[in-house]
């Protein structure tokens, strides 16, 4: 268990990594450098519309590529969507500004986001798959929160790059082609994923299944649909929250409060770090107290943080700053550290792959695709204190909430010790 979770968390830091660099790119700079003729505002818009591509395409890698997890198993998903990602992250790197091919440069960006979120859609339920699927019951909210843990080391890994350039090239270096470094090494990166993953074993679980789904996306379109819609409203909120402070609030700070670049991103860096720390022992309450239990809780702290987040926010007080993006932060490693063993157990093995991955993707795009451009339309309008972010972010809060009450509790019973006979 413990090479398999370490693959797994190396597997999805690498493609996460891929997505981050993608986003913090779009906050600092990628508006400017594809989209010139328009408004500095209407600019950061564009470039998180092609960053919301992404989200858009996820559901999709996980229809395709959950297909192959549930019919030839879940270890090819992790090369193929490794592959794909790493590719399409290099070519973002290679794409001539607007200034050099005209409009053909941020539709090669839309294209090229495309095909990262095509990949990513896939490598989630891939490593939690194999990873859930080998772990013993008791225990396996733990195991399955490792590759949890990769999202947190990606982004470190791409913002960390992201601060060296900044900290060491001057602003027109950067806009010049010190941006561009990140995605270059996105490559040499999927390289080493594919290296750890190539001595991974298939899933026990799925070795035992006899009668595979012919075409898993309709068995979980007309067996699971409600589930699926479930389970995409409750996730909602955490990409919402995550994308709302390691995205819109790089936007937020560096433009209209005039906050460095560099200190925006140590604070929302040093959030992620401790979220990424507590995550298996978030992951283990679940095993204690369950996984619903644990969602609910960390959905109810979203609910009641999100307007004293906008607040602390809009000081530009870097301390305070920190404490906002941390206590978002918090509250969303006490949901999503319990995901990668919840979504799972509510699906049957058969279908699994298809059905956790779809359900955990979609919920990206209705939380995460538009909050960095919908936070960003509320706070242009707004006045220094962003209200209606906070008012959009508790409202999304609310119906997660909701959601994930309808859902039901799959932490596995302990099996009562029999005394023998006579005993």
């Amino acid at each position: 268990m413990p090479r398999l979770a370490a693959a797994s968390l190396a597997g999805t830091a690498i493609e996460f990594y891929d997505f981050f660099v993608y986003g913090t790119a779009a906050a600092l700079v990628l508006g400017p450098l594809f989209f010139p003729t328009f408004s500095p505002v209407a600019g950061t818009l564009a470039a998180f519309a092609t960053f919301g591509v992404g989200f858009v395409a996820r559901p999709l890698g996980s229809v395709v590529f959950g297909h192959l997890g549930d019919r030839r198993g879940r270890r090819p998903v992790l090369v193929l969507s490794l592959l794909l990602t790493g590719a399409s992250t290099v070519a973002v790197g290679c794409v001539p500004s607007y200034g050099t091919i005209g409009v053909a440069a941020p539709v090669l960006l839309l294209v090229l986001r495309f095909l990262q979120g095509l990949g990513l859609g896939g490598e989630w339920g891939g490593a939690v798959l194999l990873t859930a699927e080998h772990a013993p019951a008791r225990r396996r909210a733990l195991w399955s929160s490792f590759p949890q843990v990769g999202p947190a080391l990606g982004f470190l890994l791409a913002n960390g790059v992201m601060l060296v350039l900044s900290a060491v090239l001057s602003d027109a270096q950067f806009a010049r082609w010190g941006w561009r470094v990140p995605f270059w090494a996105g490559g040499a990166l999927a390289l080493a994923g594919l290296w750890l993953r190539s001595s991974l074993t298939e899933s026990p679980r799925f070795l035992e299944i006899d009668d595979h789904a012919r075409v898993p996306f309709f068995e979980v379109v007309r067996h699971h649909g409600r589930l699926v819609l479930l389970t995409a409203g409750a996730l909602a909120v955490g990409y919402a929250v995550f994308y709302a402070v390691t995205t819109w609030s790089l936007s937020y700070a560096t433009e209209r409060l005039g906050v460095s670049r560099t200190v925006m991103l140590l604070c929302v860096m040093g959030a992620v770090a401790v979220k990424g720390a507590l995550t298996p022992l978030m992951a283990l309450f679940g095993d204690w107290y369950g996984r619903r239990t644990m969602c609910l809780t960390g959905c109810g702290a979203c609910v009641l943080w999100m307007l004293p987040m906008v607040a602390l926010l809009a000081t530009g007080e870097p301390l305070l700053m920190f404490l906002a993006i941390l206590g978002a932060l918090l509250a969303f490693v006490i949901m999503f550290a319990v995901i990668a063993a919840y979504l799972p157990e509510l699906y049957e093995p058969r279908v699994r792959c298809t059905g956790a991955a779809v359900g955990y993707n979609l919920g990206g795009v209705l939380g995460g695709a538009l909050t960095p451009i919908v936070a960003t339309a509320l706070a242009e309008r707004g006045g220094r204190v962003p209200w209606g972010v906070g008012v959009y972010l508790t409202g999304i809060a609310l119906v997660s909430l909701v959601c994930f009450a309808l859902l039901p509790e799959t932490r596995p019973v302990p099996v009562p010790a029999v005394e023998p006979v006579g005993g």
